[in-house]
């Protein structure tokens, strides 16, 4: 059984940064495309990066390029954020889906989700 559980999330003022961390249990396919989402309160969920395994590949939203940095380290992902954004506050989730997946950009495509931990930037 996969299981992905976030922690890091917390509370910063603009400009700061959070690290966030997914540990993954569970998957045995060495190939797999892992990542992050999110979903602020009244919001469509939103893809915010993956990270192709083992290639280490990896893809950013528009809305976060520049700022943020995918990696992964044995079974655990990461999220780097840095220079964060009042519109950055949202749940974010650790993602997991098969390796080949094309359409890494759409929420909907990844079969495992995270519960998610809290991410608030204030101005």
């Amino acid at each position: 059984q996969v299981q992905l559980v976030e922690s890091g999330g917390d509370s910063v003022q603009a400009g700061g940064s959070l690290r966030l961390s997914c540990s993954a249990s569970g998957y045995t396919d060495s190939r797999a495309c892992m990542g992050w989402a999110r979903q602020a309160p009244g919001k469509e969920r939103e893809w915010v990066a993956t990270i192709r395994t083992p290639h280490g590949l990896t893809y950013y939203s528009d809305s976060v390029k520049g700022r943020f940095t995918i990696s992964q380290d044995n079974h655990t992902v990461y999220l780097q954020m840095n220079r964060l954004k009042p519109e950055d506050t949202a749940m974010y989730y650790c993602v997991a889906g098969p390796g080949d997946l094309v359409q890494f950009s759409r929420p909907s495509e990844y079969k495992y989700w995270g519960q998610g931990t809290q991410v608030t930037v204030s101005s």
